[in-house]
């Protein structure tokens, strides 16, 4: 027999235990007195997917088109980030990026970056000679470059246990291992069943998912478009003879065409230096190895007409990413365009993610933020980096939608 655990109007339930779910939770928690707040994430504790494995970039909002939700709410995000960070002692270091044009045929898109950037507001943007950015980089090379000097690195885990502890202390429960299986709107009401076949009884439901964001999205009536389509990035570390070579962050110029950002060289704030990531398709929602196979989740990709569109569009690009799985010199190949002292034998096998990449019918990547509304039940469809950077913000602007 099912629980039923009732809750007045006054209640919300947020369904996902990342950085979004929690800054989500601490938002109502801090600022809506009275109402009682419940995060229900599956695992067995907060931040282990797209949270705890990412690159520990604090984007400063260069790179994204001016007015969007991500450039808006990206340079709102970081700035809170950062003062967040300083009052509950979360490490945060502010190391600088460069992004470098290799030859003269990057030039006009890194131009346009730099001018996406001073309309965003970013502060400090400054434009390299190729000597300027060998003061920046020692080991860098290229004709040109764009300096963040705002650009950070934070420690993305320490910080949602830190959003965790504020939710507690305030009141909202934290509720892991806690799968949603079902979601039913009433009058008044969002009914939600769990694995456990436990009912609860919401006033509001908010739903940062991340991985799964379209299959819970669905379960409240949402649209099937976009779907999430999970791609697996994998990263090498430096040797810690070879940290050297990287003083703070070194990302190429990025192909408009996709919002994958190619592979970089990012010192993290515990002192490894990692490479990558590249983008491939993982066979699994939670595939971090390519050996992880879920038929589920394989099926639910392939069948989508979006991805088919998308395949055949860019094939070619699909199979220069696997190249760079299977083979370390080619993937080392990549970094080795920026800091050419780089070879094979510096790096090691280092940690794999899987972003969760909303991909639309008609084949198109998603690249802004997507939120919507459904009824009492609000949905973040598509929160890719810089996400987690902007989870402050991205919370405000939920929390305007409740």
């Amino acid at each position: 027999m099912s629980s039923v655990s009732s809750a007045s109007n006054g209640s919300v339930g947020i369904v996902g235990g990342g950085v979004l779910g929690l800054a989500v939770a601490r938002h109502l928690a801090l600022t809506r007195p009275g109402i009682t707040v419940t995060v229900l994430e599956k695992e067995a504790r907060v931040g282990l997917h797209q949270t705890g494995r990412n690159s520990g970039v604090a984007h400063a909002g260069v790179y994204y088109e001016p007015g969007s939700l991500k450039a808006r709410l990206c340079r709102r995000g970081i700035e809170l980030l950062r003062d967040y960070c300083q009052e509950h002692g979360v490490p945060y270091e502010e190391c600088g990026k460069v992004i470098v044009a290799v030859d003269d045929g990057e030039l006009p898109r890194l131009e346009r970056i730099a001018e996406r950037a001073v309309a965003n507001g970013v502060p400090g943007i400054r434009r390299l000679d190729a000597g300027e950015l060998r003061e920046v980089e020692p080991h860098a090379e290229g004709v040109a470059a764009i300096h963040s000097p705002t650009t950070a690195i934070v420690d993305f885990g320490a910080y949602a246990r830190t959003l965790a502890k504020e939710v507690e202390e305030a009141g909202g429960r934290i509720r892991t291992g806690t799968e949603v299986r079902a979601v039913e709107q009433r009058t008044g009401a969002v009914r939600v069943e769990t694995a456990d076949a436990e009912v609860l009884e919401l006033g509001r439901l908010v739903v940062c998912a991340g991985l799964y964001a379209d299959r819970v999205a669905a379960l409240s009536g949402d649209d099937a478009d976009p779907r999430i389509v999970p791609f697996r990035g994998d990263y090498y570390v430096l040797r810690p003879d070879r940290r050297h070579l990287v003083r703070g962050l070194i990302y190429p110029v990025p192909d408009p065409r996709y919002p994958f950002l190619g592979i970089h060289l990012t010192r993290r704030i515990d002192g490894e230096v990692l490479v990558g990531p590249n983008a491939v398709l993982a066979f699994a929602r939670e595939g971090y190895r390519l050996s992880t196979v879920d038929r589920r989740d394989l099926w639910q990709t392939l069948a989508w007409p979006g991805f088919r569109v998308m395949a055949r569009r860019h094939w070619r690009t699909g199979a220069r990413e696997i190249w760079h799985s299977v083979s370390r010199a080619a993937f080392v190949g990549e970094a080795r365009r920026y800091v050419p002292e780089l070879r094979p034998a510096d790096v090691v096998r280092g940690p794999s993610g899987v972003r969760a990449q909303a991909v639309a019918r008609d084949g198109t990547l998603v690249d802004d933020f997507r939120i919507t509304t459904r009824g009492r039940v609000v949905n973040v469809r598509n929160a890719p980096s810089p996400a987690a950077t902007s989870s402050l913000a991205i919370a405000e602007a939920v929390c305007d939608q409740l």
